[in-house]
């Protein structure tokens, strides 16, 4: 099968998934206990008015009926319209999606680009000091909780010094004054991403380096790899373009599993820092009952997490051309 006839089929799998994953979410936020108009009805309205509230929201209609309404409308590209902010999901997704997108972004590229690096490093020098102090500290990190290490971080850096702020995106002075530069304004948002995506890398960080330690320490066992000494050729060389190579690709279906779980980090960590991505809307939607607006955020997350694998699969051929789909 060609690269090609590939892509096409995972797409055609991404696609089925997404339909089943729409469909589990539909099934258990109707599951959920409460109401998602009570932040919407008065306790002075009639049963006449909130029976109009809730027809309005098509919530009168049977559950078969709703769930194929929902499945029309997301063929139409229609996500609905949200119980709580009253305006249409699709915008209030399109908001927060880049905040989302830049936080694990650029922690997946920071974490794993030191990970690596460090990861064949560490293998190629086994048993030195920095060997030992960077397995230290990324299992230190690794094994705390994120919401705890973004806690302390706030305390320290933000509460107690003031070098960074508490939380948000943006700074109001700065985006509000019509004189500031489109530099100021990306420092402005930098310094406030600056601890949610140092608490992402830290929290990334150690999986990608052990993994590629491991990787790295199989692989120069190998006889390959003594054929290359043998041959004369330099440390460098060998290290980076026979080893690393294929060592990586463990660490390229972590990294597929990492995305997959790091949907859970990436929720604690915009609730802990008040950071205004998707991770918080969904926390808001739930805690609101505001179905349209929490299935809308966990299908586009689902399909962040779905992309990825795929990329990984498309990586993997890419690094060992042994491997054929």
């Amino acid at each position: 099968m060609s690269m090609q006839k590939y892509i096409v089929k995972r797409v055609v799998q991404i696609f089925l998934t997404l339909i089943i994953i729409m469909t589990i979410m539909f099934i258990l936020f109707r599951m959920m206990p409460g109401d998602p108009t009570a932040f919407m009805l008065d306790t002075r309205m009639t049963p006449e008015h909130k029976a109009i509230i809730r027809a309005q929201f098509g919530l009168d209609k049977p559950i078969w009926y709703q769930y194929l309404l929902y499945l029309k409308n997301f063929f139409r590209g229609n996500f609905g319209r949200s119980f709580y902010y009253a305006r249409p999901v699709y915008d209030l997704v399109m908001e927060k999606l880049p905040a989302t997108l830049l936080l694990w972004t650029g922690s997946y590229v920071i974490s794993y680009s030191l990970g690596i690096t460090l990861g064949k490093i560490i293998a190629w020098r086994r048993g030195g000091k920095l060997e030992f102090g960077s397995t230290l500290f990324g299992l230190f990190f690794y094994c705390m909780p994120i919401f705890w290490v973004g806690l302390i971080m706030l305390w320290i850096f933000s509460y107690k010094f003031g070098l960074f702020p508490l939380g948000g995106l943006k700074g109001p002075d700065v985006w509000s004054d019509p004189t500031s530069s489109i530099w100021l304004k990306a420092l402005d948002v930098l310094h406030h991403v600056a601890l949610p995506l140092s608490v992402l890398t830290l929290a990334f960080f150690a999986g990608s380096m052990l993994v590629m330690r491991t990787s790295m320490l199989e692989t120069l066992r190998e006889d390959y790899i003594m054929t290359a000494r043998a041959k004369g050729l330099p440390e460098k060389t060998i290290r980076d373009r026979h080893a690393a190579r294929n060592a990586m690709l463990p660490v390229v279906t972590a990294f597929a599993i990492a995305v997959a779980g790091s949907v859970g980090g990436g929720v604690l960590t915009e609730t802990t820092f008040s950071y205004p991505g998707l991770g918080k809307l969904i926390v808001d939607a739930t805690l609101t009952f505001d179905y349209p607006l929490a299935q809308a955020s966990f299908l586009f997350i689902a399909l962040m997490v779905l992309v990825a694998n795929l990329v990984a699969d498309i990586l993997y051929a890419y690094l060992d051309p042994r491997i054929v789909y």
